[in-house]
């Protein structure tokens, strides 16, 4: 396949639910483009959270976001002679022409029958500390995610952050790091229960509520974060030899706009069958918004198979489209 070549879905988003949608789809016998902005494809859990255990995956009592995504990967092997996959590509603009849509990115033009939008919120970067020269450490002692818990062997390691990723990361280093201390401008956590009761018997320091005030080191490594108490004027230096800002991330669709479709903030709203405003596109995952949805990955892999069936009617209306059993297409 290339660019020319009118595919029947394409969809745009390589996280964890496009690429079960692109499953899917191909286990319809459909001819799939997945265009993904990023270099790689897996979405946050792989880009993110590597390392860290998902517990909401149905039939695996934990998994790390790398698993999943290989998982998922491997899955999709199965297609790969009808699975495009296009990355590095940021969708700008789609329009109808004739019987299929005309996809234009910030790198080349595509053309497909249907579109199914599983792109999330849109890009995402991390939220930072806003300190003088954090940017000089970012490349080096100074990270926003984990890729590598090994990384972190033997060292002093100092979070900042009081949600779910700050408070799981604080838990897998603990028996891995020399010492770990979590700093949060709050008294509470804003973890889950368990995660904060593990937090509770572990060995992590926790020092709250303070907020980082400055960055100290010789402007290539970071030796140490000085803290100051909230409403107080206590101030401490706490060496280290690597800094999590565990912060969250931000997320910007900016392209939404121009989509021409009916959106709610930075997700696109949907009907009970994952419908757009306009005919022939939907929207599955995060990208989608509707009452009652609950934010979980196991959500948008239920919701793939509806978008994507719905999207068969749409394209061949005069087929036999009925829904066979996996055990009945795959021999």
């Amino acid at each position: 396949m290339n660019d020319k070549t009118i595919v029947d879905i394409t969809i745009v988003g390589g996280g964890p639910v496009g690429l079960f949608a692109a499953f899917y789809a191909g286990l319809r016998g459909l001819h799939v483009k997945i265009i993904e902005s990023l270099a790689d494809l897996g979405g946050q859990p792989a880009i993110l959270y590597p390392e860290k255990l998902i517990y909401d995956i149905p039939a695996y009592p934990a998994i790390s976001g790398k698993e999943l995504v290989d998982q998922l990967l491997e899955q999709l092997e199965r297609f790969k002679e009808t699975t495009e996959i296009c990355l590095k590509e940021e969708v700008k603009t789609f329009k109808k022409v004739g019987d299929y849509f005309l996809i234009e990115t910030d790198k080349a033009q595509h053309q497909s029958r249907a579109i199914i939008l599983a792109c999330g919120n849109g890009a995402f970067a991390p939220r930072k500390l806003g300190l003088e020269g954090e940017e000089n450490y970012a490349e080096q002692n100074l990270y926003y995610h984990v890729k590598h818990l090994e990384d972190f062997v033997d060292k002093d390691v100092v979070i900042c952050g009081g949600g779910d990723s700050a408070v799981d990361w604080a838990n897998s280093l603990a028996d891995l790091a020399k010492s770990v201390t979590l700093v949060h401008r709050r008294d509470a956590f804003r973890a889950h229960e368990h995660s904060v009761a593990a937090l509770e018997q572990s060995k992590v320091e926790r020092l709250t509520p303070y907020l980082p005030i400055e960055l100290l080191g010789d402007g290539q490594q970071l030796k140490s974060l000085r803290v100051q108490k909230v409403k107080g004027e206590e101030v401490l230096d706490l060496p280290l030899d690597a800094l999590i800002v565990s912060f969250g991330f931000s997320t910007s669709n900016k392209n939404l706009k121009n989509w021409n479709l009916e959106a709610k903030r930075s997700s696109v709203c949907v009907s009970p069958l994952f419908e757009t405003s306009q005919e022939g596109i939907y929207a599955i995952g995060d990208a989608a918004s509707y009452d009652g949805r609950v934010d979980l990955i196991a959500t948008g892999f239920g919701e793939a198979p509806i978008a994507v069936n719905q999207a068969i009617n749409y394209i061949y209306p005069d087929r036999d489209n009925r829904v066979v059993h996996s055990t009945s297409l795959i021999k």
